[in-house]
């Protein structure tokens, strides 16, 4: 069974076990947590959209917090004496997925 979840603006899809790095969540290391809003069931019997998913949701353990690698941002305008570097690091939660609850039929 998969799952299509909303978390941080971007959309992803799992299945119980597996582990992704998601954006910052305000959870500790080592706690549950619960994700409410599903857009897609799919298992072997097909899918499940929309009013079918009332009820849903997907349960998941915090990992562990960390930071990306760095991302370089460089602005550069030839001939004009001009050039600007910066850099980012962007924070991130991983988790891994324990349950899929699935919706009312």
């Amino acid at each position: 069974m998969y799952a299509v979840v909303v978390t941080g603006g971007k959309q992803y899809r799992v299945m119980q076990g597996e582990t992704l790095r998601v954006e910052k969540l305000e959870a500790e290391a080592g706690s549950e947590i619960k994700f409410d809003d599903i857009l897609m069931l799919g298992d072997a019997d097909g899918i499940k959209l929309g009013d079918a998913l009332k009820g849903a949701s997907v349960s998941a353990k915090v990992v562990g917090h960390g930071r990306a690698d760095k991302v370089r941002i460089v602005k550069f305008r030839r001939r004009k004496h001009h050039r600007k570097q910066m850099g980012h690091r962007q924070h991130y939660t991983e988790i891994e997925i324990t349950g899929i609850a699935g919706g009312s039929k």
